[in-house]
């Protein structure tokens, strides 16, 4: 019988999955070379804009279908750190002119239940691997 926290955490692991997907898109759509000059423009080296960008696009699809829900939530995790502490942390919370930090917050919160957690139902992890589910 599927227990309501599985079915939590697959909501979880989905809308996580896809906000990320399209974020990745996004960056791609934009530019990999732009998104590496504004990290750049940020005090941060460009190669990290390469990397977010991948991470965001292959995590967003591999969280979607389960695969390596945990790691994929923890590299999330980091970027959404990093994302708070490099650039929203002095707008605030909400934010007055631009937006602050509360999606990101909302978004590592995620993160952080799934890299606890992890998420097995309908996930491509238990059919290819056989994982099971850790208690």
């Amino acid at each position: 019988m599927v227990q309501k926290y599985e079915v939590s955490l697959l909501i979880i692991r989905v809308v996580l999955g896809v906000t990320f997907l399209i974020h990745g898109i996004a960056k791609f759509q934009m530019g990999l070379g732009n998104i590496a000059g504004w990290f750049e423009s940020i005090g941060m080296w460009g190669f990290l804009g390469y990397v977010v960008a991948f991470i965001e696009l292959l995590g967003g699809i591999a969280l979607i279908v389960g695969i390596g829900t945990r790691m994929i939530s923890a590299l999330i995790g980091f970027i959404m750190l990093g994302a708070i502490f490099a650039v929203k942390l002095p707008l605030g919370f909400i934010g007055a002119e631009a937006a602050g930090y509360e999606l990101d917050i909302v978004l590592l919160s995620m993160a952080a239940a799934l890299v606890i957690s992890g998420s097995q139902l309908l996930a491509l992890d238990q059919k290819l691997f056989g994982h099971k589910r850790e208690v």
